[in-house]
């Protein structure tokens, strides 16, 4: 998968993303310098969410739209996506500050409309929120457009992955991510189940990555640890400003030490290789190796008394010394020497 100039692969770095979501607090300037901040911060990629009120929802007060259970509990959905939207107007002027700072940049479209509107700005890819993973006609829509697609999967089945996959390769795409995800805000870490990044890429043969909603940086490290690809997090220049996403948001200190975090921990995964490093190959002068401990004379017997397997590792390798035993030295050998085949007989 290569979105813009970052080509994701299983050998690439990890693509990380910060989500401004409903973060801007309704302030283009506060949308603009968390942009700003997020490259500071050390993200690869900036992105947004494109729907209103009414392409998302309706405006009814009916129970079935009223929130439940969640931090928003209380809420009627058409009132909080009222105040969570990114206006649409904005959008140019967003990206082109995205690009300004080396940034890449897309967003979640919510409806088909938004994605005819992401299209006109011309973005490198989609997002499928994990509350969108069902809806068939709009993934459907947008992999039609023949664009990278990244769907998270904080609500899915089994089957909703499949379905929602199968969508895009029906339209020709295969260019597929998934995203493991718990929709949960915050998300426990417990139920973080990081072994599904691994899974993902396993079983469906996806690039994998994790969307996520945990407080802190160690769910992101162990996803890297099982070879998550890309990484979301949700960021804000402040919690204090407060809004409808703030309180599972990293600050720009928090994000950056997280992008260390993550960069270390693909230093520290490394790759299968069993050659030595220059400082390995020095430390082998620690190692063990076959040593003359006592003063021997010509004619005395090898035995393990007066040849040991000792640090440093200069002398003969120590799996002969079962095959040297009870041979005789041709010739005086002092303490301390480098035991080797030429002071024995054949």
């Amino acid at each position: 998968m290569k979105i813009k100039n970052f080509e994701i692969n299983k050998n690439s770095p990890t693509f990380i993303i910060a989500e401004l979501s409903a973060n801007h607090n309704g302030s283009i300037e506060t949308a603009i310098e968390t942009i700003r901040a997020a490259k500071r911060a050390g993200a690869d990629c900036i992105k947004f969410q494109t729907y209103t009120a009414d392409t998302i929802t309706i405006n009814s007060r009916k129970e079935d739209f009223l929130i439940k259970g969640t931090i928003w509990c209380g809420k009627h959905l058409h009132d909080l996506y009222q105040e969570a939207y990114t206006p649409w107007e904005w959008h140019k002027q967003l990206f082109e500050v995205a690009e300004e700072e080396g940034l890449i940049y897309f967003s979640s479209p919510f409806d088909k409309t938004a994605v005819d509107f992401l299209e006109s700005l011309n973005v490198p890819a989609y997002k499928i929120a994990s509350f969108e993973i069902t809806d068939i006609p709009l993934i459907e829509y947008v992999a039609s457009k023949g664009k990278p697609v990244i769907i998270s999967t904080g609500i899915a089945t089994l089957e909703d992955i499949e379905l929602a996959l199968e969508a895009c390769y029906r339209m020709g795409n295969r260019d597929v991510a998934l995203l493991k995800c718990t929709s949960s805000y915050p998300a426990p870490i417990d139920e973080a189940n990081m072994v599904m990044v691994q899974d993902f890429a396993d079983r469906f043969g996806v690039i994998a990555g994790l969307s996520d909603h945990t407080m802190g940086s160690v769910v992101p490290i162990v996803a890297t640890c099982f070879g998550s690809k890309i990484i979301e997090k949700h960021f804000i220049l402040d919690r204090s400003i407060g809004g409808p996403d703030a309180s599972f948001s990293m600050n720009e200190q928090e994000f950056a030490d997280m992008v260390r975090a993550v960069r270390d921990a693909e230093k520290a995964i490394g790759r299968v290789d069993y050659q030595l490093t220059e400082k390995q190959q020095k430390g082998k002068d620690f190692a063990r190796s076959l040593y003359v401990v006592k003063d021997v004379k010509a004619g005395d017997v090898l035995t393990e008394e007066n040849v040991r397997s000792i640090r440093p590792g200069y002398g003969l390798h120590p799996k002969h010394l079962k095959d040297l035993l009870g041979k005789k030295f041709i010739q005086d050998v002092e303490k301390g020497e480098r035991m080797n085949l030429e002071f024995i007989d054949s």
